[in-house]
């Protein structure tokens, strides 16, 4: 589904991803870990094309399509969906409005039939049921007064309306609660699809007990140095990111 090879990219002048290269096939879920400034968030900007990120190099391709070619637009109506670290607040834009507008815009450059509001708001309403959120903050702006948790449920309240063939979830475990770590990963699981795939960024492994990844990949200074299972995981739980540039890969992509 999805091919890295070779991705070297930059933001702010600063070379950040140093020789990229991942392959990620439907059905499965790819963990990135790695320490700060290891360049995790701007792999996920770059794979959905924020334009401060530049790519000075290398190749990305889904479906064995150029991603790299396509404006940000392109490649959400092509099926990527990023998850935010912080999602941000718009002011004056109701969340149902602004979730229908983004549905309808997919479904439309798809040729499928665009839904009025009563239709839409059936299926959001089923939909809200995975990730357990008051349905009453749908009805006010964007993130607007939402708690950390309740941002980040809305978050994957949004990768299931769109059901996006590649998520990219940035630290959704990042700030929450025991609770809500667990509304989150259960939100997750459920949208899980043998014919989609999830990119899932962290730092902790406290969210890989909840959603157990198929592939873990430790990213140091803007390179995949090592992948594994989850056990890779655990190890560095326990130990740390110290030593890891020279492991072995013990698991290959899949």
């Amino acid at each position: 589904m999805l091919e890295i090879r070779n991705l070297v990219a930059s933001v702010g002048g600063n070379q950040v991803l140093n020789g990229i290269n991942l392959s990620i096939q439907p059905g499965t879920v790819h963990a990135i870990m790695g320490p700060n400034g290891s360049g995790k968030s701007t792999l996920s900007n770059v794979l959905a094309g924020h334009p401060q990120y530049i790519v000075n190099s290398g190749e990305v391709t889904l479906d064995g399509v150029d991603l790299l070619a396509m404006p940000p637009e392109e490649r959400a109506r092509a099926g990527v969906f990023l998850c935010f670290q912080h999602p941000v607040e718009v002011p004056g834009v109701r969340m149902d409005h602004f979730m229908r507008a983004g549905y309808n815009a997919i479904h439309k450059s798809r040729d499928q039939e665009e839904l009025d509001p009563i239709q839409f708001d059936r299926i959001l309403q089923e939909k809200v049921k995975i990730v357990e959120i008051d349905p009453v903050l749908l009805k006010r702006n964007v993130n607007d007064g939402f708690s950390g948790g309740e941002k980040k449920r809305n978050e994957i309240l949004q990768m299931a309306m769109l059901e996006p063939k590649l998520s990219i979830l940035d630290e959704p475990d990042s700030g929450l609660d025991v609770d809500s770590l667990r509304i989150v990963a259960e939100g997750i699981n459920a949208l899980r699809s043998p014919d989609k795939a999830v990119l899932l960024i962290t730092h902790y492994q406290r969210i890989l007990n909840y959603v157990v990844p198929d592939v873990v990949n430790v990213l140091i200074n803007g390179r995949i140095v090592r992948s594994g299972g989850k056990e890779l995981a655990a190890k560095i739980e326990a130990n740390g990111y110290e030593g890891q540039e020279q492991g072995q890969t013990l698991h290959p992509s899949a």
